[in-house]
């Protein structure tokens, strides 16, 4: 049986991600859990989040998961989702806080000054809402979702990939911005794919398909 770990470390909507994957994947066992051995025993694992970086790195850290993180994305499909995006990477200006250093790059926070649509108007943060997300390079989670297809977004910062290659996608709110990622067994996004409707189930089924 497939077996899929969604990590709870006290940060998130997890209900939300947990009822997506059981929708496109009723034959899967879905686990929402903060057990490190359950994660470690899992076949494929979610790293969903939201809220503030430096509370999200403290509370992974207090129930011991990191080590059971950094090994799922050594070793077996793994989604990261909005912040869980982000924690891959070095250090996010959030508090000045250090990341887990799985991609080279740091997460930036919106600049105040290029928030301008193309007519001149100020766009608010966060960026909140319904977004194109352009498929910058071919994957296996992107199968049958049209480029461009628009997701749901709720985020202040965003990740700037240290490696070109790491990108898979981006969408633009006052300049273009990575809205994710791919590298091996990893694919993560800043998007919500569980907020996002049909395209949102399809990647969600996607990876719950996906062989790396």
């Amino acid at each position: 049986m497939n077996s899929i770990a969604v990590i709870d470390y006290g940060m998130g909507n997890l209900r939300s991600v947990s009822k997506a994957l059981e929708h496109v994947a009723p034959e899967a066992a879905v686990e929402v859990t903060s057990d490190a051995e359950v994660v470690r025993r899992a076949e494929r694992v979610v790293f969903p989040g939201q809220g503030a970086m430096p509370d999200c790195m403290r509370e992974l850290d207090a129930r011991g998961l990191r080590p059971a993180v950094l090994e799922a994305a050594r070793s077996k499909p793994f989604l990261g989702i909005c912040i869980g995006l982000q924690m891959l990477f070095e250090r996010s200006e959030e508090g000045d806080t250090a990341g887990l250093a799985v991609f080279p790059g740091r997460v930036k926070r919106f600049p105040l000054q290029a928030m301008k649509d193309a007519q001149g108007a100020r766009l608010k943060v966060p960026h909140m809402g319904w977004n194109e997300v352009v498929q910058t390079a071919p994957h296996a989670l992107w199968r049958g979702i049209a480029d461009a297809n628009r997701f749901y977004f709720v985020h202040s910062y965003y990740v700037e990939a240290g490696r070109p290659e790491l990108v898979a996608g981006t969408s633009d709110y006052g300049f273009p911005f990575t809205s994710a990622v791919a590298q091996d067994n990893i694919f993560a996004v800043q998007f919500h794919p569980e907020k996002s409707q049909t395209a949102g189930l399809a990647l969600l089924a996607n990876f719950v398909s996906w062989n790396p």
